[in-house]
C-alpha cells in the first residue's frame, strides 16, 4: 500500500486559518491537486470531510473520527485508526491512497507516509493550522515543479 501525502503548504508552515485556506486562491495548484486525487481514494479527519462534502474528493472517503462513524454518503467509509484505514482501503480493491488532512490526520501518518507532494506557496501567512514538522534527512526531493504562483514539490521517504 502507497500512502501519500497531499498538502499546500506556506513557507512558515501554516495550512489554514478558520479552517479555510489563509492564501488568495490559486487555480492552478487547486486543478493539479484534484486531478492527482481523482481516481484514488482519500484518507481525512471528519471536518475536512464535512468542509469538502459539497465537492468531495477522490473515488471514496476514508474518514478517521472519534465523534461519528457513519456517514449519509455512499463514498465514505469509517477508520478508526491508520491500519482500518489501509485496510479498508485494500478491502475497496486500491493500493494507493491520498492523505489529505487536515493537521491532526498528516501528522498521525506522517511516520507511515511513503511520499508527499505539497505545494509550496511563497510568503508568510497567519494560521492556525500547521503541517506537522518532519526529518528532511529522512527523505529526497525527486521533483520539485515551478508554476507562477506556487512551487510543487514531490519527496521520497528514503528506504532503510
Amino acid at each position: 500500500m502507497e500512502l501519500i501525502t497531499v498538502a499546500a503548504v506556506a513557507a512558515n508552515g501554516v495550512i489554514g486559518r478558520d479552517g479555510e485556506l489563509p492564501w488568495p486562491s490559486i487555480p492552478a495548484d487547486k486543478r493539479q491537486y484534484r486531478n492527482r486525487i481523482a481516481d484514488w481514494p482519500v484518507i481525512l479527519g471528519r471536518r475536512t470531510f464535512d468542509s469538502m462534502r459539497e465537492d468531495l474528493p477522490g473515488t471514496a472517503q476514508v474518514v478517521l473520527s472519534r465523534s461519528a462513524s457513519e456517514y449519509d454518503v455512499e463514498s465514505a467509509h469509517y477508520a478508526a485508526g491508520i491500519d482500518d484505514a489501509v485496510a479498508t482501503i485494500e478491502s475497496l480493491g486500491y493500493d494507493r491512497a491520498y492523505v489529505i488532512g487536515g493537521a491532526g490526520i498528516y501528522d498521525l501518518f506522517q511516520p507511515v507516509v511513503d511520499r508527499m507532494v505539497l505545494s509550496r506557496i511563497p510568503g508568510e501567512y497567519d494560521g492556525d493550522t500547521y503541517f506537522p514538522e518532519w526529518n528532511a534527512n529522512e527523505w529526497t526531493v525527486v521533483d520539485r515543479t515551478p508554476y507562477d504562483d506556487f512551487t510543487l514539490e514531490e519527496w521520497v521517504r528514503e528506504q532503510n
